[in-house]
């Protein structure tokens, strides 16, 4: 008789091995995507992706640099999502052109397009802008991506992106402000799961844009003051700081929760 587990090293009765393949390269993977991320050189700048979160005292942590409470950096499930992320960009951009839309997504040089205030301390990137296409919009028209889990994205399409992530929104007002794109955007939302896309038409609104824009010079002239910015949460058991779900938004726990809780800012 051929013993067909032969040299597989299975033992009846035995636990089963502690390591295996997936696990080995899973492991190997997310020590060198940690590895990455904390080579990286922290934002000098206030960045336009974060100016819509509610708590400007969050804001001004991240554009300070200030490390993140113990446990807080991004976990390597986090860092791949962040991966596909800018994967799913390419890959929206890819099916944009073959459908006919004339989608430019770098200057000559290789650099994206965007921009910068306050002496350099705030910018902003822009994922393309539209300057022609098959579809009846107008152009030229800004063109944000973003990857979403299925919950996610089946909230969008149900509230639109300026209910349902108004984070978003605030990105997409800026880049029209500053970039003097004031036509209806383009936002796009791939479903990681399904790889559906979702599509609407944003308006320009210039007083989120000013509000926003108002904000960011908030937490730069406050930083080189010295000062603190007010929390949004009257306590540190508040959804804004621990996170979870309010008012029909998400909110991510604040990575500077127990150092902002335990120092003496006011």
């Amino acid at each position: 008789m051929i013993d067909l587990n032969h040299g597989s090293g299975c033992l009846y009765d035995q636990a089963t091995p502690p390591a295996t393949i997936a696990s080995a390269v899973s492991a190997a993977i997310d020590v060198a995507l940690v590895a990455r991320n904390r080579s990286e050189r922290p934002r000098t700048y206030v960045s336009s992706s974060g100016l819509g979160r509610d708590c400007l005292r969050q804001i001004q942590y991240d554009f300070l640099a200030v490390p993140k409470d113990e446990g807080q950096e991004f976990a390597p499930k986090t860092l791949r999502i962040f991966e596909a992320g800018h994967r799913a960009e390419d890959i929206v951009a890819g099916w944009l052109r073959i459908a006919g839309f004339d989608l430019r997504t770098v200057r000559a040089d290789g650099r994206q397009f965007g921009f910068e205030a306050l002496g350099g301390r705030f910018k902003g990137h822009i994922d393309g802008c539209l300057v022609s296409g098959p579809v009846a919009m107008d152009y030229p028209a800004l063109w944000e991506n973003k990857a979403l889990g299925a919950s996610s994205w089946k909230d969008v399409v149900k509230r639109g992106v300026s209910i349902a992530r108004p984070v978003y929104a605030a990105q997409l007002a800026l880049y029209q402000a500053y970039l003097d794109l004031p036509k209806p955007a383009l936002f796009t939302a791939l479903n990681r799961d399904t790889m559906e896309l979702h599509a609407e038409l944003v308006p320009f609104d210039a007083r989120l844009a000013q509000d926003m824009s108002d904000r960011a010079v908030a937490v730069v002239r406050a930083s080189e003051a010295g000062e603190w910015l007010p929390r949004m949460a009257a306590d540190p058991t508040a959804v804004l700081c621990r996170g979870g779900m309010s008012a029909g938004k998400w909110h991510a726990p604040c990575a500077w929760a127990v150092k902002c809780w335990g120092t003496n800012h006011e």
